[in-house]
């Protein structure tokens, strides 16, 4: 144990010098999904601006709760790609999917009329 600490102490000072970074933390990996939801208190918005995703098979969801009063979807559009899913009652869930997404910056938004004119959009980012 002592013989340990005095390897492993001056080799992470030594990295620790020369800018390694010495953690055991994992960057998180980017998933092929992402999940956002309408404002519960009925305003035109999405709960996120930006969502990032991995490229590829890439589903988009978004939750519409109970209290939002009225009907809201998901769609994605950017790059010569467009597709709307579906649009669903409150207490439902939506959602868009793309057998293949290529990396680039998209939009999200919800397809109800109206709906993203008044802001209901966000950046989907695909890397």
């Amino acid at each position: 144990m002592r013989l340990r600490r005095l390897i492993v102490l001056p080799l992470a000072a030594a990295l620790a010098i020369a800018g390694v970074a010495v953690t055991d933390a994992k960057k998180p990996k980017l998933k092929h999904t992402a999940t956002v939801r309408a404002d519960p208190n009925g305003d035109f918005k999405f709960n996120r601006k930006k969502v990032k995703v991995k490229h590829g098979k890439v589903t988009l969801f978004m939750k519409n709760p109970k209290t939002t009063g009225t009907q809201h979807g998901i769609a994605i559009q950017g790059n010569g790609r467009k597709k709307e899913g579906s649009i669903v009652n409150p207490g439902k869930r939506a959602k868009v999917h793309f057998k293949r997404l290529a990396k680039g910056t998209y939009t999200f938004y919800c397809p109800v009329p109206g709906h993203r004119a008044f802001g209901m959009k966000g950046t989907l980012v695909v890397k």
